[in-house]
């Protein structure tokens, strides 16, 4: 059975594939040859099919936000998972720790106590948990910000059993929706030098780091052609949105919102998506195709001023959320269109894995 795009009941949350393999592909090309290799975040998409289309493209490995999303990942087969956060309450750890057994798990640290724990699960299971520990590089969250600091937690995790001192993560994401470019490689370039001299540090006390992993899709770019970086954890630029659209990457928005105009009057229209299938938290959504309209979202509802009466009842538009990551979270499924026919339906995985 044929169905086209427009037949679709609305709200549907919406992937243009051809928009989509697009994207991978060029990520993918990008890193060919160079030192950093890519593992992209699955906190955007939460999809088992597309972290495996990344897979299938190049990509060293997945990285997650969360524990559960990490189960998920296992479960479809991935076998290289890094979580790019902290795992601090005792019942996750074992479970992080039982999920080591049989994949290759990495895991961010940035105090004593969380050490000493992990290596108690991971002798518990028998298994093998790898760690990164994290730096403060801007993000005023989780972190260390000296190093004497990662040091000394360096020093601990090669004397813990069961646990594997891999290397550092420095997430810069305060710079990744910058418009000037100018402001993400000085950014950048400042925090690759507390960084490096983390680095050097540890390794002038005998303790070699493997690993330096961060950025994202707003610095892919730039610090995926710089050496001091071993994996970038981009996200967004599967599907792009109007934050990230506003840097002029080469990405091609492959995520939209179907919607239906459900009332129509002189200079306005009503839409049946409204903030709980669209995240608002960056911004009024676009709409494909009409550039000088956006949509003011109730619970429910979409409301556009339509001036010139350009929208009919009925009609189905595509909005363009403002933030992908945290709209594609309000779905179940995919709706996956090729030349406005719809092809195929993906669950969103990991929908609601915030433990």
């Amino acid at each position: 059975m044929i169905i086209k795009k427009d037949q679709i009941e609305t709200p549907a949350l919406l992937i243009d594939l051809d928009a989509l393999e697009f994207n991978i592909k060029l990520m993918a090309d990008h890193f060919k040859g160079k030192k950093a290799k890519l593992r992209p975040h699955f906190k955007t998409h939460k999809s088992s099919t597309i972290a495996l289309m990344q897979i299938e493209a190049g990509a060293k490995g997945i990285c997650c936000a969360k524990l559960g999303e990490a189960e998920v990942l296992a479960a479809a087969g991935i076998h290289d998972i890094l979580i790019a956060n902290q795992v601090v309450d005792t019942s996750k750890v074992y479970r992080l720790a039982a999920l080591a057994g049989n994949t290759k798990m990495t895991v961010c640290v940035d105090n004593s106590e969380n050490i000493t724990e992990l290596s108690q699960a991971a002798e518990a299971y028998g298994s093998t948990i790898y760690i990164y520990i994290e730096l403060e590089v801007g993000m005023n969250r989780c972190g260390v910000d000296t190093k004497e600091k990662a040091l000394e937690l360096a020093k601990q995790i090669n004397n813990s059993k069961g646990l594997v001192f891999e290397g550092i993560q420095a997430y810069t994401g305060q710079l990744c929706h910058k418009v000037d470019e100018s402001v993400r490689i000085d950014g950048t370039i400042e925090a690759e030098a507390f960084v490096l001299g983390v680095k050097n540090y540890l390794e002038e006390n005998g303790i070699p780091v493997k690993e330096i992993s961060g950025a994202g899709t707003g610095t892919y770019n730039i610090t995926g052609n710089h050496d001091i970086w071993t994996e970038i954890q981009a996200g967004s630029y599967v599907f792009m949105d109007t934050e990230y659209g506003r840097l002029g990457l080469e990405f091609k928005n492959s995520l939209t919102i179907l919607t239906t105009v459900i009332n129509k009057r002189p200079g306005a229209a009503v839409t049946d998506a409204g903030k709980k299938v669209c995240c608002q938290g960056e911004g009024l959504p676009a709409i494909k195709g009409y550039p000088d309209l956006s949509a003011k979202l109730n619970e429910e509802h979409g409301k556009i001023q339509d001036e010139k009466d350009a929208l009919k009842y009925l009609q189905k538009l595509e909005y363009i959320p403002s933030h992908c990551c945290t709209t594609v979270n309000l779905h179940d499924n995919y709706y996956c269109t090729r030349k406005d026919l719809l092809e195929m339906i993906w669950p969103v995985s990991a929908r609601g894995m915030s433990k």
